[in-house]
């Protein structure tokens, strides 16, 4: 397989997609959800013809223009053509608020924004004044006032079929490295919104290395679900148009599992939420019948024999695992498709234990790392590499180093030059010698592999001074089919205690099945057999612990974590900040007696 090419900007990669002669580089679901393609001539054209409008609306090389959009074509070419004229693009999440669209597009200074709906427009007008837009493009038809109609501005673009413009490519071709390409603003798991700046050699720098041990192709296919907004789906897009693989876009969530069926991917990208949700919806259903609840326990008690051999990327000729895997194991695989060759988790830290469950039943999930600031992978476990556990190995072009404190230290051309108009915050990030504080604490072990295992902002100290890290024993938490999310909390605390957010369909089938009536969720996770479940689900866990790090307490909660709802960051990770401050009379209780308490299991 011939390596491919090297670019040095996006807009290289959008040359090599205009150029591949794709007939179906693209798919998308009309309003019956009947896939469509779009060739590669047409993803040209409009990109193009969208240009063509950006320019004549008065945009230049170093503008901004804000995109509020679900995952679909519409998003890739306002995004392409932005890049194209030399502009950055500023995407921001759906479900932001309109105050908050109106913040962040006032702060990158924004004068045209393409938005999806009529409800994001609808959401956008009514904060207008408060920013400095003079356009507002539409992509669903027709447009109300004030806004236009995307289908107007690209016109008959599809007629024009292969024929190029020879000036459009020129201006293009004419944007450099150094240029701004994108502002993502995050805000992480603390902090206000700050608007990273990417360039398009940044993000050019991290196509060239990360993916060169997946040996992707045009034979591969995958599914835009993650939110394009979040770094780590777009890169994935980015990579997938660079080696010729096509790629379909999916809008809505809830209609994944049917997108699967039909595309049948090859490649499947998600954050640790995604494969945690489907390990609890396998179990979730396998345990509405004993039988089916017996084959799968048997098969993953046998299959984590296998799982090295697994993860290691070959199937086991185990007569007995074959059989398992007929049984089981393809039924999981045939979720996703049946097709499936490469799954990567991204976006935040995998638990081991739902690694280890795949693998278990047949399914090696490559881990990486990276952030926002990195455009965005650090480290990457591949086919060739990987370590179970481990965020993988560096990638090529990336120096790191680890502070006193274990804080990792980035340095490459990946790297960020700094967050838009917040010099102090950018400040703050970076050592003297120009080194990108990434805020997690980790190590490389003796063969080189990085392991992260907390963020340095986020440990929680004790009063007797132990340090204890909250992800690895959340995640532990949340690989029992009873947990959606939790929180530790116990910072300057003699103990560590624990909240709770249940996985309520798993929860109230239970209920159902042991007799335990409620008449609303408050009730139930008050119900003394519930609290005295969850009492197991701890001790299971504490079990795994070093004594400073049990938790001796815990408050299973009456609500479900979610983006919508402020709980979690859109990545799933959750918002300890917010958390804190919404379950500050809970917490405050857990702790009434701290000065007398003596360690109980929970409470």
């Amino acid at each position: 397989m011939m390596p491919v090419p090297q670019i040095t900007t996006l807009n290289d990669l959008f040359f090599r997609v205009a150029s591949a002669g794709n007939p179906r580089a693209v798919l998308w679901q009309d309003e019956f959800s009947h896939w469509q393609p779009l060739s590669s001539h047409q993803i040209y054209q409009r990109v193009r013809a969208l240009a063509t409008a950006f320019l004549e609306f008065g945009a230049k090389k170093g503008d901004r223009i804000a995109l509020i959009s679900e995952n679909r074509w519409e998003w890739i070419v306002t995004d392409f053509a932005a890049l194209a004229i030399g502009a950055g693009d500023v995407p921001l999440y759906p479900t932001l608020t309109g105050e908050q669209i109106a913040e962040q597009i006032r702060d990158a200074g924004c004068r045209i924004a393409v938005v999806s709906t009529r409800m994001q427009f609808d959401k956008l007008h009514s904060v207008r004044d408060k920013t400095q837009l003079e356009r507002i493009v539409m992509m669903d038809a027709p447009a109300p006032e004030g806004a236009i109609a995307l289908s107007e501005l690209l016109g008959d673009a599809d007629a024009r079929g292969p024929e190029r413009d020879p000036v459009f490519d020129a201006l293009a071709r004419s944007v450099a490295p150094s240029d701004l390409a994108t502002l993502i603003y995050t805000s992480g798991t603390t902090g206000e919104p700050k608007g990273v700046a990417l360039t398009h050699g940044n993000i050019a720098a991290n196509q060239n290395f990360a993916p060169v041990d997946f040996r992707f192709d045009s034979t591969d296919a995958c599914i835009s679900f993650l939110p394009l907004s979040h770094v780590t789906a777009r890169v994935l897009d980015y990579v997938m148009y660079n080696h010729g693989a096509q790629v379909a876009y999916c809008a809505q969530f809830d209609k994944l599992p049917q997108a699967m069926r039909e595309i049948q991917p090859t490649v499947l990208v998600g954050v640790p939420r995604v494969f945690e949700k489907i390990h609890q919806e396998v179990e979730r259903r396998a345990a509405q019948s004993p039988v089916k609840k017996r084959l799968l326990a048997w098969a993953v008690r046998l299959g984590s024999q296998f799982a090295d051999v697994v993860y290691d990327g070959r199937q086991p000729g185990s007569l007995v695992w074959k059989l398992a895997h007929k049984l089981a194991y393809s039924k999981v695989s045939e979720a996703f498709g049946g097709r499936v060759r490469i799954f990567v988790s991204g976006g935040a830290p995998l638990g081991i234990d739902t690694a280890r469950w795949f693998a278990s039943v047949g399914i090696a999930l490559w881990e990486g790392y990276g952030l926002t600031e990195t455009s965005p992978v650090v480290a990457l476990n591949t086919p060739l590499r990987h370590r179970m556990g481990a965020a993988g190995v560096p990638l090529g072009n990336i120096e790191l180093k680890f502070a006193a404190d274990g804080e990792l230290l980035v340095r490459g051309p990946s790297v960020f030059a700094g967050y838009w108009q917040k010099p102090s915050a950018t400040a703050e990030c970076f050592d003297s010698q120009g080194w990108f504080q990434t805020g997690d604490i980790g190590h490389l072990d003796a063969d080189g592999f990085l392991f992260i295992t907390d963020r340095k902002k986020e440990l929680l100290k004790t009063s007797g001074g132990k340090m204890v890290a909250p992800q690895p024993i959340e995640n532990k938490l949340k690989n029992n089919l009873l947990v959606a999310n939790a929180a530790l909390v116990g910072d300057r605390h003699k103990f560590i205690s624990a909240l709770i957010a249940p996985n309520f369909a798993a929860l109230e089938e239970w209920a159902a099945q042991h007799g335990v009536h409620a008449d609303s969720r408050a009730a139930l996770v008050a119900n003394p057999r519930v609290l005295g479940l969850y009492g197991e689900v701890i001790l299971e866990v504490n079990r795994t612990l070093a004594n400073f790090e049990t938790i001796k307490r815990f408050r299973v909660l009456a609500d479900e974590w979610t983006q919508d709802s402020g709980e979690l960051t859109p990545s799933m990770k959750i918002k300890r900040r917010v958390l804190t401050a919404r379950y500050a009379a809970a917490i405050a209780e857990l702790y009434a007696d701290e000065a007398t308490a003596r360690g109980e299991s929970a409470s």
